[in-house]
């Protein structure tokens, strides 16, 4: 077995997800005022350290006073002895630094499904590569927040890289809906709820009464609260009421058509 492989200096957080970063964060930026200072500072790397410790990445050697004040020279950029989210995010692993910080421009998930409507048009659960550019341009515009062309092929670029691991061109729904803060990921909740073919189509007609196609929110309503009911999980009436939101953003004049819900609530996308 070759030896351990030769670690940065500073502290290794590669294991983190952009969520698991995200959590800490708020934990320790106490104030809310977007820094980590004083106190929050140092019980912030007392945090990491130990989490370093625990996965063998600190030899007996290490002096905490030294380690914190190497840890500020490399990230506190503007010396203000304030660790602001953007400077302290470079230690994620590149793609989770990325999720993190795009993850920052971006509005709800209602919003996130609008755009993906207009992208999806034939409501196969997937954008093709070439319309990324105009998606992510439609979700940026959403949340009010300015960009360059420049940034915008950098966001596409890295996104393709990130999610369209079998170079076929195609993005799906449930992938790139880790763009969205985990709070806004309605999808992730679906997760382990995951119905085959058979089983949604079955309950869709159940609920599609007079077998028109397409079902409205109130019927939607009752189907999620079944499906919650039926696979034991916790839900509360806001939760519900957000959920629906997102999923009805998907439909056309109030109407809900029976792909579109496929998309999300099938474990593979209808071909």
């Amino acid at each position: 077995m070759a030896g351990p492989q030769q670690q940065p200096p500073y502290l290794h957080l590669a294991e983190l997800t952009a969520s698991q970063f995200l959590e800490i964060w708020k934990h320790f930026d106490a104030d809310g005022n977007g820094y980590i200072e004083g106190k929050e500072l140092e019980n912030f790397f007392q945090e990491l350290e130990k989490a370093r410790k625990g996965s063998g990445m600190m030899s007996k050697s290490d002096n905490f006073g030294e380690k914190m004040k190497e840890f500020m020279q490399k990230y506190d950029k503007n010396s203000d002895g304030k660790i602001e989210m953007a400077e302290l995010a470079q230690i994620l692993p590149t793609e989770e630094n990325f999720l993190l910080c795009f993850r920052q421009h971006v509005g709800s998930s209602a919003e996130f499904m609008e755009a993906w409507r207009k992208y999806d048009t034939d409501r196969s659960g997937y954008i093709e590569a070439n319309e990324l550019k105009g998606f992510l341009s439609d979700l940026l515009k959403k949340a009010n927040r300015p960009y360059d062309e420049a940034k915008l092929q950098e966001y596409t670029q890295t996104i393709l890289r990130m999610f369209d691991l079998n170079g076929d061109g195609k993005l799906g729904l449930s992938e790139m809906s880790r763009l969205l803060p985990v709070q806004e990921n309605f999808l992730l909740k679906f997760q382990g709820m995951k119905l085959t073919s058979e089983e949604f189509n079955a309950i869709f007609t159940f609920y599609d009464k007079d077998g028109s196609g397409y079902i409205d929110e109130n019927e939607l309503d009752a189907l999620l609260k079944d499906l919650y009911e039926k696979n034991k999980k916790e839900m509360n009436i806001q939760q519900l009421t957000n959920y629906r939101k997102s999923v009805m953003s998907l439909a056309e004049a109030g109407k809900l058509y029976r792909k579109d819900l496929e998309i999300v609530l099938c474990s593979e996308p209808p071909m």
